[in-house]
């Protein structure tokens, strides 16, 4: 069982003053609404390629006039993970969610996380949601959406299932009058586009202390950094923030992940199938290989990342021996024992494999080859994420830091850091 989540015992809307403590941080209350943005797959490069077509104006006067730097994400470099870190404003080994998709101990199966029963700690939206914050949170996938808006005392919905939101669940319905068209095709940029017109009309509407916008990576999966599909993205997504910071908002833009090309020269998948060579040397299903990038959106990347973990199903195998032999595979970066990994990845021990694989640059790890479809990419070059090339991600802000803050960001900087700097750290 999941531990309880604490509530916060708060009746009356906190003074302006105060401070709310949220995982070991204080927040103070916004002084104006703060909208930060979860740039679903913004690799760094991305911005770079942009700002040299100058297709991202609004990005221009942010780096220039406001805060900009290279944040740290979360391992693994997945979606579920990082949006939960930074809505807690702490890594996986606070708030239990350290994948998209895990094998359950104690029933053997594997499960896709759909809903928060993995998270452990509260999020920095449902605490000032409950302490009397206007809060709202919209995704552009639902599978996030229950998990950002677990305890969330507002507005909660996804791009995905917009025309399904309804009052009691969602605290919002009629999305796709509100936003002026119809629910978005789940593969497609304006899925994107979707969540960030909802975020502007809220502003517009219900004027919120406080709006997380969680975007899709589907434009960075299929189109690599300064293609034209990829600038007229970026383009779309620098006027709406232009739109949220003209409705008087403060803005704070982080990525989950980057995105890296996996594929050989010849644009096939480089892919290593750990399920396939650890049969041949160690007998079939002695290990079970999860790719815990899985999700309902296989068609961005086959269930094929830079990080997996290694299972051991038979009391007889030597899990030292077992990692170094996957330490020893072509494409493999690191194969940590668990207490290593969770030591430098800051993963959560009692829900870690026996050994995680992280791939080098540029390669994919999967299960068995029978067990991803690869012709659900149609064609196109892998690009993926999950190891640590993906790690470095964009972090922005609309305005200036205080000098403490400054010197902090010096220290270095993680995703998961966005709401505090957004909140307490600008001038």
């Amino acid at each position: 069982m999941p531990n309880p989540i604490p509530a916060v015992a708060v009746s009356a809307p906190l003074p302006s003053a105060a401070a709310l403590e949220v995982n070991g941080r204080a927040y103070g209350w916004p002084r104006r609404p703060t909208v930060v943005v979860c740039f679903d797959g913004c690799d760094p490069a991305y911005i770079d390629a942009a700002r040299a077509a100058g297709v991202v104006p609004t990005i221009e006067r942010m780096i220039r006039g406001g805060f900009h730097d290279i944040a740290l994400a979360a391992m693994p470099t997945f979606t579920n993970p990082n949006n939960v870190s930074i809505v807690c404003g702490a890594p996986p080994a606070v708030h239990g969610v350290s994948g998209n998709y895990y094998l359950d101990r104690a029933s053997g199966r594997e499960i896709m996380m759909l809903d928060a029963s993995l998270l452990r700690a509260p999020t920095i939206l449902a605490c000032f949601s409950q302490a009397g914050a206007r809060v709202a949170a919209v995704t552009a996938k639902d599978k996030l959406r229950k998990a950002l808006g677990h305890d969330l005392h507002g507005i909660a919905f996804s791009a995905e299932k917009a025309d399904a939101a309804t009052m009691p669940e969602h605290g919002i319905d009629e999305v796709p009058a509100l936003v002026g068209r119809g629910t978005p095709d789940p593969y497609s940029a304006d899925l994107s586009l979707f969540v960030l017109d909802a975020g502007i009309r809220l502003l517009e509407t219900r004027r919120p202390e406080l709006l997380y916008l969680s975007l899709s990576d589907y434009v960075q999966h299929k189109h690599a950094p300064g293609t034209p599909e990829a600038n007229d993205f970026m383009r779309a997504v620098d006027a709406r923030f232009a739109a949220l910071i003209a409705r008087g908002a403060t803005l704070g833009i982080v990525a989950d992940h980057g995105m890296t090309d996996m594929a050989r020269p010849d644009g096939t998948p480089a892919v290593l199938y750990l399920g396939d060579r650890l049969d041949d040397a160690f007998g079939r299903d002695a290990t079970r290989v999860i790719c815990p990038i899985t999700d309902p959106f296989v068609r961005h990347h086959g269930a094929l990342g830079g990080f997996v973990r290694v299972h051991l199903m038979r009391d007889d195998l030597d899990a030292d021996a077992v990692a170094a032999f996957v330490r020893a595979l072509p494409g493999v970066q690191h194969a940590l024992r668990t207490d290593e990994a969770c030591a430098r990845l800051e993963l959560p021990p009692d829900r870690e494999a026996d050994i995680v694989v992280v791939a080098a640059r540029g390669i994919a790890l999967g299960a068995r080859a029978a067990d991803h479809d690869l012709s659900q990419l149609a064609g196109e070059r892998l690009r993926s994420h999950g190891s640590l090339a993906e790690q470095p991600v964009p972090f922005l802000l609309s305005h200036p830091l205080t000098a403490d803050y400054a010197a902090r960001a010096a220290n270095g900087l993680r995703n998961f850091d966005i709401f505090d700097f957004a909140i307490n750290g600008v001038a």
